[in-house]
């Protein structure tokens, strides 16, 4: 749904510039250097215009017209470009490099309304970090900017890990990976560790308890013969509904354990600039949202039909229904993604280690880990099987996100929407704590993959080595220590364990 073009007015957020302006804190961590001052001109086409731009209010563009719509999707396409190459470092890292582009350099967005649109994502299941750039795209230019932005994001990732995904599935034994392959999975372990460590820090009270049960209940789950893994389908997202309850209804105790938030005020959206040019009325809002549920309940149900009478369904309809029912469920993305994915995919897609293999890679890629989901599919039923994963887990997310924005400004002020989910964000955190248990038996080996996990683990949390590099390290020494290289720490902890040795 393209704009129709407006008279050429120049555009502006506010009538300071962003160095006049004192930031708020918003928990978003700035990321700034003399390498950014340096290549903002390469960013920026015109810095003259965008100062004019800048000094006009919201108020005054409304009154007097936006810029062409044409102008601000190319801006779009100059600015998110390159952004698919360079964003490693995780969710947290992506939000500063966002607001570095979005606030500080351009001044496309001050600082309440980058703060909301990450709200928005926060609120939804999906990728946040994709979530923010499809919404800050949106904001500038539209449903079609929105679009426009999430491929340029994804894409490098996504082509990278299709084509590593086809490879190993064509010419790596899964069961004995090469010397170049054997450090990946314990580096990449050590960032999961990192992760549930970051977002255990952030919990109240209530938060933690609801944090231990979905970890004990998940590790359960994949830990007790009599227990098939397969309903974590069920169990999950019962969990995820559970704690949301739980945290409602202590928020309307006199003295409850969590910590709440009051609603914030949120945008006025029959008059602020970025709700015109987002230009998506309640009603389209509303279809976005049904259309969501349609393919999610209808996906469901075909596959559970065949399913319930032993007919052989169709694999791409399976690889999709997965993804999407997946993403449909997760909230917060990133790591919290990783155990619902490994126990519907191991063993009936791939192995554990290739599993694992896959995970180190997908690590050290810009871009979101969601793009993870395009190395399983390609392992799985390659090229095909890889854009079919990768279009059901991102799915949800990129279709919720545009319905949502409509709503969100009414929303905000529902105390109770936001009560509800520090529980489900708690829970979620619980399953990336179940995830660390579960995946380090696949990760952790041998010795050797104990060292680099320490190694790897050290160099993550304690001076704070960006994901590429960690995985890179580990890689580089596993294979080291590799049989083929050194041999060093090639003893199995099982056998550890049966001579006395732990």
């Amino acid at each position: 749904m393209a704009e129709s073009q407006e008279p050429d007015t120049p555009l502006a957020n506010e009538e300071t510039t962003p160095d006049d302006v004192e930031k708020p804190e918003t928990g978003l961590t700035t990321h700034t250097s003399a390498t950014d001052d340096n290549n903002e001109k390469d960013f920026v086409e015109n810095p003259a215009e965008e100062k004019k731009e800048a000094s006009l209010t919201a108020s005054q563009l409304l009154r007097e017209g936006d810029i062409p719509w044409r102008t601000r999707f190319i801006e779009v396409c100059k600015t998110y470009a390159p952004l698919g190459f360079i964003a490693f470092g995780g969710p947290q890292a992506h939000v500063a490099i966002l607001r570095d582009h979005l606030v500080i350099q351009r001044d496309w967005l001050d600082e309440e309304q980058f703060t909301e649109l990450f709200a928005i994502g926060q609120g939804l299941p999906g990728p946040t970090s994709t979530q923010l750039v499809v919404s800050t795209a949106l904001a500038r230019a539209g449903p079609i900017g929105g679009i426009t932005a999430f491929m340029l994001w994804n894409v490098p990732g996504l082509v990278v890990l299709i084509v590593c995904g086809v490879l190993i599935a064509s010419f790596v034994d899964p069961y004995n990976p090469p010397w170049y392959l054997v450090g990946l999975p314990p580096a990449a372990i050590s960032l999961v560790f990192k992760a549930f460590y970051g977002f255990g820090q952030k919990l109240d009270k209530l938060g933690i308890i609801l944090c231990l049960i979905s970890a004990l209940v998940s590790v359960l789950i994949n830990g007790d013969e009599r227990i098939s893994p397969t309903v974590s389908q069920f169990v999950y997202p019962s969990m995820l509904v559970l704690g949301g309850l739980a945290s409602y209804i202590d928020s309307r105790r006199a003295n409850p354990y969590g910590t709440y938030k009051s609603a914030s005020k949120g945008w006025d959206a029959e008059s602020d600039l970025t709700m015109k040019r987002i230009g998506i009325p309640l009603w389209v809002g509303g279809f976005i949202w049904l259309s969501w549920a349609v393919i999610l309940g209808t996906t469901t149900g075909i596959v559970n039909k065949y399913e319930r009478e032993g007919k052989e369904v169709n694999v791409y309809l399976e690889i999709f229904e997965t993804m999407f029912r997946i993403g449909s469920l997760i909230f917060g993305g990133g790591q919290v993604v990783l155990p619902m994915l490994q126990a519907e995919v191991v063993p009936g897609w791939m192995t554990k280690e290739q599993f694992l293999q896959g995970l180190g890679l997908a690590q050290s890629m810009p871009g979101p880990l969601f793009n993870f989901s395009a190395y399983l599919g390609a392992v799985y039923q390659g090229v095909p099987g890889g854009l079919v994963a990768w279009a059901g887990l991102f799915g949800p997310g990129i279709i919720l996100i545009f319905g949502m924005v409509p709503f969100w400004a009414r929303l905000r002020h529902v105390q109770w929407f936001k009560s509800a989910l520090n529980g489900v964000n708690a829970t979620a955190i619980g399953l990336v704590g179940a995830a660390c248990v579960i995946l380090w038996e696949g990760a952790v080996v041998t010795a050797a993959d104990a060292m680099v996990f320490i190694l790897a683990g050290t160099l993550a949390m304690v001076y704070n080595w960006g994901a590429p590099f960690v995985v890179l390290a580990g890689g580089v020494f596993g294979a080291i220590l590799h049989e083929d290289a050194l041999s060093l720490g090639q003893v199995e902890w099982c056998t550890l364990a049966e001579e006395g040795g732990m």
